[in-house]
This record gives C-alpha cells, sequence and structure tokens, in this order.
C-alpha cells in the first residue's frame, strides 16, 4: 500500500514517519509540509502540494492541526485516496462533519489515530472494565505539555488547549468502558490552567467524569482511567507501549479494512461523535473563566 504523509512536526517526526518506514505492508512514497526544510529531514520524498502527493499514493495520514487537517483531508477522500486521520479530526463540528460526509461520499476507508487504543494495556482495560458493565468511570489526563517541551510552540495547541489535545483520548476511552457519552451534564473551564473538567452520560445509564489539563506543572503525566461497578474495578494507569509499535498496530488494522472493505470501529465516524461530545462540553463551560 503507497502512503504520504502530511505535516512534519514532532509527532510526525517520532511516530508516523517511523512507523510508515518500518511497516512491511506500506511503501512510504513521500509527504507534503509547508516547512520545506522540515519536510526534507521527515519524507523520503517531498511534494511541492498536497494534490501532488495525493496523486502519487493510495492512502494518506495527517499529523498537523484540526484546523489544517479536515479541508486536507477531505481533498484526499474526494481524490479516492484512504485516510489516517490524527485527532481531533476536525477544529470545529461543521468541519468534522464536512469531513466524515466526504469520506462517505467516496467509500474510502478511514480510521483516527487514539494512539493509545492500539496499546495492548489499554485494550485488556476496555475488555476488564466492559466486563464490569460499570456504573461509574473517571478519568484524569494532567500534563505540562502546554508549558515547555516539543509540543509548547503548537498554536493550536496553546489556543484549543486540553480538551482538544488529549481530551478525544479520554472521551474515546469513557466512550469504549461506559457505554457510549450521550450528554453533558455539566462541565467548567479555567483558562489559567487550561482546566477542563465535565460530568458525562452514557447510554445504559452509566456516568463518568472527567479531568483534563495542559498546563499542570507535573512530571510525568498523569494518567488515570477507571471503571467500576458492583462486580469490582478496572484501572488504566500505564503508556508503557511506545506511539510507534501503536501505530504499527493502527496500520495493521487499516490495511485491513482497505483489503476486506469493512469499517474500523475508531473510524472517521467515531471520530465526529468525539467531535459532538467536545462540541457539548464547550458549550456546558460557557464563557470561559480566567
Amino acid at each position: 500500500m503507497r502512503i504520504g504523509l502530511v505535516g512534519a512536526g514532532p509527532w510526525a517526526r517520532e511516530t508516523h514517519a517511523p512507523a510508515l518506514t518500518a511497516h512491511p505492508g506500506v511503501e512510504f512514497v513521500g509527504g507534503w509540509a509547508r516547512d520545506p526544510a522540515a519536510a526534507a529531514e521527515v519524507f523520503p520524498r517531498s511534494f511541492d502540494s498536497p494534490a501532488a502527493l495525493f496523486d502519487a499514493v493510495d492512502a494518506v495520514a495527517f499529523a498537523v492541526p484540526p484546523n489544517v487537517q479536515a479541508p486536507l483531508a477531505e481533498q484526499a477522500a474526494r481524490a479516492g485516496k484512504h485516510v489516517v486521520l490524527d485527532k481531533p479530526i476536525a477544529l470545529d463540528l461543521a468541519g468534522a462533519t464536512a469531513l466524515a460526509d466526504a469520506v462517505a461520499a467516496a467509500g474510502v476507508r478511514s480510521i483516527v489515530a487514539f494512539t493509545r487504543r492500539f496499546a495492548p494495556e489499554t485494550r485488556e482495560f476496555v475488555r476488564a472494565a466492559a466486563a464490569l458493565r460499570p456504573i461509574a468511570a473517571e478519568a484524569q489526563w494532567l500534563s505540562g505539555a502546554a508549558l515547555s517541551g516539543k509540543f509548547a510552540a503548537s498554536t493550536w495547541r496553546q489556543e484549543q488547549g486540553a480538551l482538544f489535545d488529549v481530551g478525544p483520548h479520554v472521551l474515546d476511552l469513557l466512550d469504549a468502558v461506559a457505554g457510549p457519552i450521550t450528554g453533558v451534564d455539566a462541565a467548567c473551564y479555567d483558562a489559567a490552567s487550561d482546566t477542563w473538567t465535565a460530568q458525562l452520560t452514557h447510554a445504559g445509564g452509566a456516568a463518568s467524569s472527567v479531568s483534563l489539563s495542559l498546563r499542570t506543572p507535573v512530571l510525568p503525566t498523569v494518567l488515570r482511567v477507571c471503571a467500576h461497578s458492583g462486580d469490582g474495578l478496572a484501572v488504566l494507569e500505564s503508556r508503557e507501549t511506545p506511539s510507534t509499535e501503536c501505530f504499527r498496530v493502527l496500520l495493521d488494522e487499516f490495511l485491513d479494512v482497505i483489503a476486506t472493505g469493512g469499517d474500523h470501529p475508531l473510524d472517521v465516524r467515531h471520530g465526529l461523535h468525539v467531535q459532538r461530545i467536545i462540541d457539548l462540553i464547550r458549550a456546558a463551560a460557557g464563557p470561559t473563566r480566567r
């Protein structure tokens, strides 16, 4: 499968490009990025435009901000290319809806890089937690990524914060273990610390709570997701599997759905579902506090 890459930032460098290069079922053709110097360092071949890249491949992986990804991924889908999408799939619900519609209309396959969902420790947690038929779940992702480090210079992360960056990972996990998220009972945002908190409802009656921040001075990052019922407790606190290994599994499953013509559970439609929850949380939080 000939795959191209859009984006040459830190995540593309440390995860997408190495995984694409190493995968035996992939011919990593090359990529496009706005920075020619970065492109020359990351891609085996640099293309002058996204359209030129799309013409040379069967599928496209994206490692760019959501406002850049959505229109380019639409273009790729309309060109008949399968897509590996980063999360969130767009910057707003309208963009996510348009992208999902374009993928459906083109009949191409899609998968969203909810990276931790492809790790064995996460899959074991999801299996164990779902078996408990949880009545409640809690999730916390606290990081100082917006304060310093390789992602601190990311404009969209600074502007949109934890809800858009790590929020999709957490919402996806809660959705997987406690049932589809159907509503937001309450939400609050503190802009100074980039702290989002929300109370969620799930199909089947479960409830969950979430706390997110990219401006908490903690090292290492705190990730904790737990689910419980009268049958017991399941907890996830590990991110031990490297992102490149997660992406290898993602590529395995992406190639499989392309070959079979099926749909992956973490496809663009699931990405749209998560985007709707993000939109509901933002609306429930109301005006930001500082």
